[in-house]
């Protein structure tokens, strides 16, 4: 196979935990992969070291003239292969109507019937991490085409030290902070991912966690609409926190990556810090589509801690308030010594 499609597009979170598979089926095949995504992960996708070329999804909501032009380049692009590692009615549909000779998807919904290479997984028990689902759907590609499996190794994004270091200077001059202390970031946002703690939580686990690390500088981190949410949060910590905010995607990665430790809830800040393999505190609600083990962002063993409302094996808690953060707190400080010294 010389080129194959893969498609993740969807929210941010889910198409960073596909980058090991992306990662798997470059290093496996050696092929030219091209990503269909749409517009707001498109300067992530630019940055993934897997991704060769990127097409534009104009979505759903796109005009007759954007969707037409969206399977002129797909059946432009002589793929080989399509994996759909998020399938839906449309994307099946489009695939089919590409005429991809082969189209690889989870065997779930109705949506299967355009593919003629379906991988039974049954996500919605969550019994593994997402990112194991899509490295399977990879792997049995692989296992059709007779090709040796090349297993992924992260960190799935990385900069150069020398271009890290001249923007974690630029950053430090901007925010007005010292380039030399750790950086201890919260992305109190949520981006209606999955439910997350209040600013109330997040401002008093910033108040003790910087207690607890004087040296360490505190930092929040804001998307597009989240600024007001960091500015309330930075305020009722009253620790001096400063607020980062309006950065292009790739700049937003490049703080990330300055991080000596990130915390955030279930949403796509967490992924790309832990695509980086940052250290990350991450807060999930207990929902089966929403649990930990479903969401394990993508971090090397030993660099994240989950941590999620009190219950019992196998309940169903959403409601964040339930999170008592001075036991969060005193989860995270033990751990994140090391990173934070």
């Amino acid at each position: 196979m010389k080129r194959i499609l893969v498609v993740r597009n969807d929210k941010i979170g889910d198409f960073m935990l596909a980058w090991p598979a992306f990662a798997m089926l470059k290093a496996s095949l050696g092929c030219h992969v091209t990503a269909l995504v749409p517009a707001y992960t498109r300067e992530l996708a630019r940055l993934c070291p897997a991704i060769d070329e990127v097409i534009l999804d104009p979505g759903q909501g796109g005009d007759a003239a954007a969707q037409n032009a969206l399977l002129k380049a797909l059946k432009q692009g002589n793929f080989d292969a399509v994996v759909c590692f998020f399938s839906n009615f449309r994307n099946a549909s489009l695939m089919w109507r590409a005429r991809i000779p082969q189209r690889w998807a989870p065997a779930t919904k109705l949506a299967q019937i355009f593919y003629n290479h379906r991988v039974t997984q049954r996500r919605s028990q969550s019994a593994k991490p997402e990112y194991q689902y899509n490295l399977d759907l990879a792997r049995a590609l692989l296992h059709r085409q007779g090709v040796p499996v090349v297993e992924p190794q992260g960190p799935y994004l990385a900069f150069p030290a020398a271009e890290l270091a001249e923007a974690r200077q630029r950053l430090a001059d901007s925010l007005g902070i010292e380039a030399g202390r750790p950086w201890l970031m919260v992305h109190a946002g949520s981006g209606g991912s999955a439910n997350n703690l209040s600013a109330a939580q997040y401002a008093e686990l910033l108040r003790r966690l910087c207690a607890d690390f004087p040296q360490a500088r505190a930092v929040l981190t804001a998307g597009p609409g989240e600024q007001e949410l960091a500015r309330t949060v930075a305020v009722e910590a009253g620790c001096g926190a400063v607020v980062a905010e309006g950065l292009p995607l790739p700049d937003f990665c490049r703080l990330l990556a300055c991080a000596s430790l990130f915390i955030a809830g279930s949403t796509g800040p967490l992924h790309i810090a832990a695509a980086l393999d940052v250290p990350t505190a991450g807060f999930f609600p207990l929902r089966r589509s929403a649990t930990p083990l479903r969401w394990r962002p993508l971090n090397s063993e030993g660099r994240h801690l989950a941590l999620h409302p009190p219950g019992e094996a196998g309940e169903q808690v959403e409601d964040m308030s339930r999170v008592d953060v001075a036991a969060a707190a005193a989860a995270i400080t033990p751990w994140a010594r090391t990173f934070l010294s």
